[in-house]
């Protein structure tokens, strides 16, 4: 194993340091400007009429009593779209206005543009939508069916995707033969939602030149530009996109929501048009996380070593594509977890289902596949009679081992060693006489402490970084230099989106180290500067953080070649430093001896990845790994069926801490979405439909419900990334649910096979059908 990094004293408010968000005191006040905030002299606002069917044949549309009511300006069908009426990010399945046919629970059928936000709303109740109302397909059964009827025309067959991993032959007699133990299991995860505190919004206004600018809360807003360029029949120039304030999003916005429907309003009435989404819609207007059901066969031997894994992993995408394709892809390369397993026979599917499309959130596949591995390490860490940590670190990945897909490992992997650190960290210790709302049931006072027993889990988790399988993974970064008022500015610009994970900060302090001055801003992200990529993926920080550090080194390069300086001069404290220590001048000086500011764009890719063997799943598809292990204590009242958290704890490999206290939030943060994942998170749908679409009856962790959460971060440099990082957000997520679940396993002595788990699982579980 590499030693740590030993890492320099970093400028004040440079990388490694925690400098305070600059939209940190203006959120925290209710200052900050939201989407949904935006505002535009005379502008109109826009309403969506949803399909009430999962399935249906539409047999006619009636809009006058709409187009008739007082203050409405606009009501638009799919035969009003001036361009394409398809868009996808992955496939061009999805309908901007449904045509024919609804294929979900909330399909946008029409919509409205009026002169206020109500008037829209009723006018867009008034739309009479005539059905022919068919029997969805809502399980893998009926999706799988022989005579299954095709519910997607781009998806024949009911399949978005397949992707298989296989390596040596875990059905070899002699393999067969090594295997001391042999454990098969079942398992299940509900329909997770990303549940943004901020809807989704946007402001769209027509321009002068026949083109849009659109405000939006969005991941990424070239790609949609790309997609809603074919929908309003304009070149991408003509349309112009800028990022609005978020209030998170977790993989939500990945995908179009409103903004096609904003634009379509917006062009038709000439007019400024805003939409915004309440609670319900939201639940209805955006994908989720893939439900799925994974089959899976661990054998190991007699010294504890895994010998072969067969798994079927099949994950429900609903309607439409999104990113289903990817989320299969990962769940295949991670579909084993961060173990050496020598014989592997797995297959990830994407199914088409008429229940809510589900695309991205953060886990992407590997969610799903770690809950059910992990569940099946501890339990042939039982029949071994091994402890559950020391199991895993038997077989733990390291660096030069090789993944299933054959992929080996050039960088720190240290899965062992972050399971030892969560398994070392002190236990929690109850203050006495326990208050009662830190019992299970908190403050509803529903236990004083009888029946409640405490458990203990573990689970290591592996998510894939940035785009992989051969994806052009790329970042574009603009950077200027220049005198303001006789001080030197760095100006930084990339059409990154902020969601909330703090490249705010990051991009800034890139740039302090790089040019040496403290005065830097950030630029509005839009389409003014090349793409960035999706806010996805953990990719960020390496592609856009490394587009920043490129584009400042050219521009320190042309400064000091112009201003007739060294080459290897530094930069730093606002001064031009020589290789030897000798101060040259100050960074003003070189610049008023140029002349002139000085920028520089450029782009940034990470190394090639590849894609995977359509047959054996084989391929060097991703170019990094992040590794996350947690410790979970729970109380469990196990005469009621209640859960306590007590503590959450993560040691996680990061590579270089850019900003260690964001660092640590993204850790917590993530872990608090699994744990939400484990106990209380679930859209729940009944043949297609969605029933609790509130945040009354979807049940997101508050800040009563978050446990002690230490954090361990390890440095090991990866010498493949800028400045040693690897991508932090993603991995918690991955490895908190099964954690918790394996606590409360072990307070209970249950299966606990699905999730979310409910009280009434803990009371008389059931098995996965």
């Amino acid at each position: 194993m590499r030693d740590r990094a030993t890492v320099t004293a970093p400028p004040v408010s440079g990388i490694g340091t925690s400098p305070p968000r600059p939209d940190g005191i203006l959120k925290v006040k209710g200052a900050f400007a939201y989407a949904s905030d935006l505002w535009a002299d005379g502008m109109l606002w826009g309403a969506t009429l949803r399909s009430p069917h999962p399935r249906a044949r539409i047999l006619s549309v009636d809009i006058g009593a709409a187009l008739a009511t007082p203050g409405v300006e606009a009501v638009l069908t799919h035969a009003d779209v001036p361009g394409r009426n398809l868009y996808g990010l992955e496939a061009t399945d999805t309908p901007v206005l449904a045509e024919g046919e609804v294929r979900y629970h909330g399909e946008p059928v029409a919509i409205v543009a009026a002169d206020h936000p109500e008037t829209a709303r009723r006018a867009a109740a008034r739309i009479a939508v005539a059905y022919d109302v068919l029997d969805p397909v809502v399980t893998e059964a009926q999706a799988l069916a022989p005579d299954a009827p095709t519910v997607n025309p781009f998806h024949p067959g009911n399949v978005v995707a397949r992707q298989p991993v296989r390596c040596g032959d875990p059905d070899d007699a002699a393999v067969r033969a090594r295997a001391a133990v042999v454990v098969r299991g079942r398992y299940a995860l509900g329909m997770q939602d990303q549940a943004p505190l901020g809807p989704e919004a946007a402001l769209a206004v027509p321009g002068e030149d026949g083109g849009i600018d659109l405000y939006v809360a969005t991941q990424w807003l070239h790609v949609d530009q790309r997609q809603l360029a074919p929908v309003l029949g304009l070149p991408e120039d003509k349309v112009r996109l800028t990022l609005g304030g978020i209030g998170g999003a977790f993989g939500a916005r990945e995908d179009l929501t409103l903004q096609a429907h904003v634009c379509l309003l917006a062009l038709h009435t000439g007019k400024p048009v805003k939409m915004v989404y309440g609670r319900e819609e939201s639940f209805l207007g955006h994908v989720h996380r893939h439900p799925a059901t994974l089959d899976y066969e661990h054998a190991a031997d007699r010294d504890g070593k895994l010998v072969s894994v067969k798994a079927r992993i099949v994950l429900d995408g609903g309607a439409y594509a999104s990113t289903t394709s990817a989320v299969v892809g990962n769940a295949a390369v991670l579909g084993v977890g961060p173990y050496e397993v020598p014989h592997v026979a797995l297959e990830s599917i994407g199914l088409v289902t008429n229940n809510p499309p589900c695309g991205a959130m953060r886990g992407f596949g590997a969610v799903q596949a770690c809950f059910a591995y992990e569940s099946q390490m501890d339990r042939v860490a039982a029949e071994l009679g091994l402890h559950p940590v020391e199991f895993r670190q038997r077989n733990a990945l390291a660096e030069g081992g090789a993944t299933p897909t054959g992929q080996v490992l050039d960088s720190p992997a240290p899965v062992a060693e972050i399971l030892g650190i969560v398994r070392d960290l002190p236990m929690p210790v109850d203050a006495q006489p326990r208050d009662t709302g830190e019992l299970p049931g908190g403050y509803a006072f529903s236990t004083r402490g009888e029946g409640v027993r405490r458990g203990v889990g573990y689970s290591v988790g592996v998510k894939n970084i940035a785009f992989s399988q051969g994806f052009d993974d790329y970042s574009t970064a603009r950077v200027r230099l220049e005198l303001v008022a006789g001080e030197p500015l760095a100006t930084v610009h990339t059409a990154a989106a902020e969601v909330g994970q703090g490249g705010v900060t990051v991009w800034t302090q890139i740039a302090r180290t790089e040019l040496g001055l403290d005065a830097v801003v950030l630029e509005t992200a839009d389409t003014r500067v090349g793409s960035a990529g999706s806010t996805s993926a953990s990719r960020q920080t390496y592609v856009s953080g490394g587009a920043v550090r490129d584009a400042c080194r050219l521009v320190r390069a042309e400064l000091l070649a112009r201003a007739g300086l060294p080459a290897d001069a530094v930069l730093a404290g606002g001064l031009v430093t020589a290789a030897d220590g000798t101060v040259l001048g100050g960074i003003a000086d070189a610049l008023a001896r140029v002349g002139e500011s000085i920028e520089r764009t450029t782009e940034f890719r990470h190394r090639a990845t590849f894609p995977l063997d359509p047959v054996t799943g084989q391929g060097n598809a991703v170019v990094q790994y992040s590794f996350c292990a947690h410790r979970a204590v729970v109380d469990v009242d196990v005469e009621l069926g209640l859960v306590k958290v007590v503590e959450l704890a993560a040691a996680q490999d990061v590579g270089r801490a850019m900003n260690p206290q964001a660092i640590a939030g993204q850790v917590q943060g993530g872990g608090l979405q699994g744990m939400g994942l484990a106990l209380t998170e679930e859209i729940v749908v009944r043949e297609g439909h969605v029933v609790n679409g509130s945040f009354t009856d979807y049940l997101i962790p508050t800040i009563a419900d978050a446990p002690a959460m230490p954090v361990v971060l390890l440095e090991y440099p990866d010498p493949h990334a800028p400045y040693g990082l690897r991508g932090v957000g993603e991995a918690p997520t991955v490895s908190a649910a099964p954690a918790v679940v394996a606590a409360i396993r072990a307070a209970t002595g249950l299966p606990l096979v699905r999730i979310p788990l409910r009280p009434e699982d803990l009371v008389a579980p059931a098995e996965v059908p």
